[in-house]
């Protein structure tokens, strides 16, 4: 309540040139923008990410917007409205006016004006210590060396850096470089970290771990007897929905425990008995406004929503019925 107090008293500021906004309306922004916006334009504002490589086209790079045209009253204004043909959408709903307002302060003040760099990710408090133990891997981060590169052209220490970017970092910073490499992916549906995780060999989880609690969540069930609509139902979810939803349907992943509102959890009884097959179809063909859930129309038919569908209702619960009643 005091934040968002704080936050309504300083809310104009942002509208002022930004050497003008308010320090402490700068740094409230900040902590919405890496709790809501870093995932597609990244901490540090240049939308290189992971999810950026999902998207056409992709999120604006603010590192690269020139301040003479663009303020804090213009990102505002996408904020609230949303940029039709793109991923952005609208903020109305999600978040308040006077984060809108701070975040907007932020976004200019930190990478228009001043092309900084944010607050670090890789800190202890976000469990990552001892962060330099990966320097090796940090040309490729950097996109100093293309993944792309072939091996034998890599000097021993580089090519370290590449096994060791390649198991650890890959699934965050995705190709590393800035512009475009011809380094074909493979789906890319798990959500954390992956440290040699394999859907066949699934890791031993180890609570010490940063990973370990999202990884509980990115092993698929084990069905015996599926059926075939079930199994091609079990694909589509794993490459279009476990992003998000979690391959075990809780939403508990990594990428699901920073959206908000959260996924839905398909596991839920209270959910899942409320449901029915209509609702859920056309949740997935349309979206849910005020939520991260797409529109799924022009990329699934509605024989493979069909088939998503019966995989839920198998592998995570049953839909429109209560678990209990269903044994």
């Amino acid at each position: 309540m005091l934040i968002r107090a704080a936050l309504t008293l300083l809310a104009g500021a942002c509208l002022l040139a930004p050497a003008t906004a308010a320090p402490a309306l700068v740094e409230a922004g900040r902590a919405v923008y890496n709790y809501r916006c870093y995932f597609c334009h990244g901490y540090s504002g240049d939308g290189q990410t992971l999810a950026a490589t999902y998207l056409s086209p992709r999120p604006t790079n603010f590192k690269q917007a020139d301040p003479a045209r663009l303020n804090a009253a213009q990102v505002l204004t996408v904020l609230r409205e949303g940029r039709p043909g793109t991923a952005m959408k609208p903020f109305v709903g999600i978040i308040s006016e006077a984060e809108m307002q701070a975040v907007a302060a932020f976004v200019v003040d930190e990478f228009v004006q001043r092309k900084a760099d944010n607050t670090r990710y890789h800190t202890v408090e976000n469990g990552w210590p001892e962060h330099e133990r990966y320097q090796a891997a940090f040309p490729f981060a950097k996109g100093e060396i293309p993944l792309s590169r072939p091996w034998e052209n890599l000097s021993e220490n580089e090519a370290a850096g590449k096994r060791l970017y390649l198991s650890s970092c890959v699934s965050c910073h995705d190709r590393g470089a800035a512009t475009e490499d011809d380094v074909a992916w493979e789906s890319r549906p798990l959500s954390y970290p992956r440290n040699h995780f394999s859907l066949a060999n699934p890791p031993k989880i180890d609570a010490m771990t940063s990973a370990s609690p999202y990884a509980l969540h990115d092993i698929p069930p084990k069905v015996p007897g599926m059926t075939r609509l079930e199994r091609r139902g079990k694909r589509l979810f794993e490459v279009n929905c476990a992003f998000c939803h979690g391959h075990d349907g809780s939403g508990q992943n990594w990428i699901g425990r920073f959206l908000e509102p959260p996924p839905r959890d398909l596991r839920s009884p209270a959910f899942m008995r409320q449901a029915t097959p209509e609702s859920l179809t056309h949740a997935i063909r349309e979206g849910l406004p005020n939520t991260s859930m797409p529109a799924w129309k022009s990329v699934l038919g509605n024989a493979e929503i069909r088939a998503i569908l019966a995989y839920i209702n198998r592998a995570f619960h049953p839909i429109g019925k209560d678990k209990a009643a269903a044994r």
